[in-house]
């Protein structure tokens, strides 16, 4: 019962740390976004409330509201030149 507990400890470990690894992607090679600013506005994020993390494929984007987030999905390539 011992070993379970301590391999159950080991793995649980190892992955906390791996989703918590530097180098500019988190979990499942998602890349991190980088930028203070919203996306579609550059606005300060968390000027407008608490920021919006959204995943699209492997890139994660942050909108300073919910009208950014549609602005975005309506036309998510006209934004993609402000991902960082």
């Amino acid at each position: 019962m011992k070993t379970y507990i301590t391999s159950a400890m080991v793995v649980t470990a190892f992955l906390l740390a791996s989703c918590a690894a530097p180098g500019g992607s988190g979990a499942a090679g998602v890349k991190r976004y980088t930028s203070d600013t919203c996306v579609v506005t550059d606005n300060k994020l968390g000027s407008m409330g608490d920021p919006i993390t959204k995943v699209y494929g492997n890139q994660e984007v942050k909108f300073c509201c919910k009208p950014c987030v549609a602005k975005y999905e309506k036309n998510p390539k006209k934004y993609a030149k402000n991902i960082r």
